[in-house]
C-alpha cells in the first residue's frame, strides 16, 4: 500500500487518521480520547508542505465519536480526519469549531449552578477569536480558558 497520509509512520488497516493538527497539539487530543481498545501511533512537528510542521495522530480500529470531534474542534479546528477502511482513505472531512458543546467543558465560574448541581454543561461556542460562553452564568472564555476546560 502507498501512504499518501504520511510514509514515516506505518500505514492503519482501519480506523482514523487526525492529519493538519497544530504543533504541540497531538498530546493534548489523546489525552481527551478514548483510547483504551486502540493501536496508537503519533508524530509530533512533521513537516508538512502546506503548513510548514504539523502533528499527525493515527488511530488503528477506532472511529470518533461526535463529542470527541467536537473536542478536537476545540483544540484543533481546521485539522482534517481521515476515515481509513482497508488501508485506504475512504473519507476526509475537515474538523469544524463546534457551534455549541454540551458536557465536554467546565464552568471555571464556582457559582455557576453546574458546579453545584448535576447539571450538564453547556457552553454556545465563537470563533474568531474562538470563545465559549457559559449557558447558564453567561461567562464568557478566551482561547486560552477553553483549552483548561476540556474534561
Amino acid at each position: 500500500m502507498d501512504n499518501k497520509i504520511n510514509p514515516k509512520i506505518t500505514p492503519i488497516t482501519s480506523g482514523t487518521v487526525l492529519d493538519h493538527l497544530p504543533v504541540g497539539s497531538a498530546i493534548k487530543i489523546l489525552e481527551l480520547l478514548d483510547n483504551s481498545d486502540a493501536t496508537i501511533s503519533v508524530a509530533i512537528n512533521v513537516g508538512s508542505t502546506k503548513y510548514g510542521k504539523k502533528d499527525l495522530v493515527y488511530i488503528d480500529g477506532k472511529k470518533l465519536e461526535k463529542e470527541e470531534k467536537d473536542k478536537i474542534g476545540l483544540i484543533a479546528p481546521g485539522s482534517t480526519l481521515n476515515i481509513i477502511r482497508d488501508h485506504k482513505i475512504e473519507s476526509k472531512e475537515m474538523i469544524l469549531t463546534p457551534v455549541s458543546v454540551e458536557g465536554i467543558l467546565k464552568c471555571l465560574n464556582e457559582k455557576c449552578i453546574t458546579n453545584n448541581e448535576e447539571i450538564k454543561t453547556k457552553f454556545v461556542i465563537r470563533k474568531e477569536p474562538m470563545r465559549a460562553k457559559c449557558f447558564y452564568c453567561e461567562k464568557e472564555y478566551q482561547e486560552r480558558g477553553i483549552k483548561k476546560m476540556l474534561s
